[in-house]
């Protein structure tokens, strides 16, 4: 769950903003200022979207940090669904904004799969005449990732196990560039899986695994048209 980081040139600097989660805090009611979810449905001030979430969610931490050598703003916001005290699904929200409008515009790199051999599934979709780039894949949590830490210091639990995880990416004007990550525990589905990684090939996934696989590509991909993006 650690993220590369949105400035004006590429997404490198959201691995040091994740790692950062533990030492910098800001206050929920600033993050809900800028971002605001009223049951599914997510709506952000700047820039202007919206989008309908699968789950409810929990804010769990928000960081705000300056970086003025690159002429960028960037906002991390941590939210979780919960079961019995342990995390099902996690959602990260980072936007990077460009603080110099004479500065370069922010430019991403594209979105990769972790590996071509597990199933996935990227693609594009159009709004408003702005790409929305997307990865859809397997993962694993690891609970010691820092990034994780704001979660744990809750007494929340976090299994080392796989999830499936959904990506989006788009750059709004050259000013902004938004990034979601939403995952969710492969055993929140009510299947039983395998723990083992080959079981989740593309030339051999099937049974409970495929299942899981379908499921989740469904909901997110119905996240993904749900997302409106307001013109300038």
């Amino acid at each position: 769950m650690i993220f590369q980081d949105l400035t004006p040139c590429t997404l490198r600097k959201f691995f040091v903003l994740l790692a950062s989660l533990v030492l910098t805090t800001c206050s929920h009611n600033t993050a809900e200022k800028e971002i605001e979810i009223q049951g599914r449905y997510l709506t952000s001030r700047k820039p202007p979207f919206a989008l309908t979430l699968p789950s409810e969610f929990e804010l769990i931490h928000h960081i705000s940090l300056d970086y003025p050598k690159e002429n960028s703003h960037t906002r991390t916001y941590l939210y979780i669904k919960k079961k019995e005290n342990r995390a099902e699904e996690i959602l990260i929200v980072q936007i990077a904004d460009r603080t110099n409008p004479e500065s370069e515009p922010i430019t991403t790199p594209p979105l990769k799969p972790q590996t071509e051999k597990r199933m996935y599934l990227s693609g594009q979709e159009k709004k408003e005449k702005i790409e929305v780039n997307y990865l859809i894949q397997l993962i694993g949590w690891n609970p010691d990732a820092p990034s994780l830490q704001p979660i744990r210091k809750k007494g929340i639990i976090i299994l080392s196990h796989w999830a499936m995880q959904g990506q989006l990416l788009f750059i709004y004007q050259g000013e902004h560039a938004v990034s979601i990550r939403y995952s969710r525990d492969v055993n929140a589905f009510g299947f039983g899986v395998s723990e083992v990684g080959n079981k989740w090939d593309r030339d051999s996934i099937s049974g409970s695994e495929k299942k899981v696989y379908d499921i989740f590509q469904k909901s997110f991909m119905e996240m993904i048209d749900s997302i409106r993006i307001k013109s300038p």
